[in-house]
């Protein structure tokens, strides 16, 4: 097999990922009253990075063949402390920030702290984290408040040169933490853990190591999306719907990624492409007029799609290991 061809085959899902964006993104412009302006591209850009955090917080547990069901809630826990803690002068904003990113690591480290050593099932111990943080979050702001140093929100949601400062902040990210966890020992582990665990564990790879900093680097960028979301709306809020939704579609942007939902396989990248393609979901039924009582039910749909894609390439498979070949 040539080296191209070998490029591909490893990056399919991925450039599946990055076609279904493409796609959609050309319906949804060739629809849009305005066109591809610098307001629309923006606009977009900014709503799918919200989402694109917390894909990328939901892959690298996926990775491991995990899944964390309080990616939402961290994003909702971190936008509230944010609307705390991100105001004031050019240090005191820094601090905040770095504040805001501990609050995210430390919940993923406790998610990851419940699967590895308390020995609980993914989705059970999400769930039950998922419910302690949005409380927190709704004893932090039971109503909608706070504010944010609007001279670095105003920043971090405009244009450089033309282009979303979003897109640079989130290529920044992917270059500064996804590519060196994807080249690292641990990395490496993680991809191993979700393929064949009892043969990563005979092989003496480190398995805890690596599920713990899936977990808390996911938390990470899930803390990262909440910071974002401060700077969008420039408040916090404790919305359940809006952390139910996210999670919901984190899994979505992960399967339409090209991320197995077996584990093993797959990158952030392409949850990414997946975040992006969701997100304009959303948006080509804003621009087709869609009435809103009919909006859950396509959207719905959609995510019922999205799903069984993640099955389709399973119907060929004769043996797990196979699908890893």
């Amino acid at each position: 097999m040539t080296e191209w061809r070998y490029w591909v085959r490893e990056n399919r899902g991925t450039l599946t990922g990055l076609a279904i964006f493409l796609l959609m993104f050309g319906v949804y412009i060739a629809n849009h009253p305005a066109g591809l302006t610098a307001n629309v591209a923006q606009t977009a850009a900014n709503k799918g990075v919200l989402l694109a955090f917390v894909a990328m917080a939901q892959a690298l547990v996926v990775i491991t063949a995990g899944i964390d069901l309080s990616v939402g809630m961290i994003f909702i826990l971190t936008n509230c402390v944010a609307s705390y803690i991100v105001v004031g002068n050019p240090f005191m904003t820094g601090l905040g920030v770095l504040g805001v990113l501990a609050c995210g690591m430390a919940c993923g480290a406790l998610n990851g702290f419940l699967v590895i050593y308390g020995r609980l099932q993914p989705i059970v111990a999400t769930i039950a984290t998922g419910a302690i943080y949005f409380g927190i979050a709704l004893l932090l702001r039971p109503f909608p408040g706070g504010s944010v140093n609007e001279d670095l929100a105003d920043a971090m949601t405009g244009r450089i040169s033309g282009i979303p400062t979003s897109l640079i902040l989130l290529f920044a990210i992917v270059l500064v933490f996804w590519v060196p966890y994807r080249r690292s020992a641990i990395g490496r582990a993680a991809y191993a853990a979700g393929s064949s665990e009892p043969a990563a564990y005979m092989s003496g790879v480190p398995i805890a190591k690596a599920k713990f900093a899936a977990y808390t680097l996911g938390g990470l960028f899930a803390g990262m999306g909440g910071l974002f979301l401060t700077f969008f709306t420039y408040t916090g809020d404790a919305a359940y719907q809006s952390g139910g939704s996210y999670t919901l579609w984190s899994i979505a942007a992960v399967v339409l990624g090209g991320i197995s939902l077996f584990g093993g396989r797959g990158s952030v990248i392409g949850a990414i492409f997946g975040a992006f393609a969701a997100r304009t979901t959303g948006d080509m039924l804003f621009v087709f007029d869609v009435e809103p009582l009919w909006q859950p039910l396509l959207q719905g749909v959609v995510l019922l799609i999205a799903v069984s894609i993640g099955a389709i390439g399973l119907i060929r498979v004769r043996n797990r290991l196979d699908w890893f070949q």
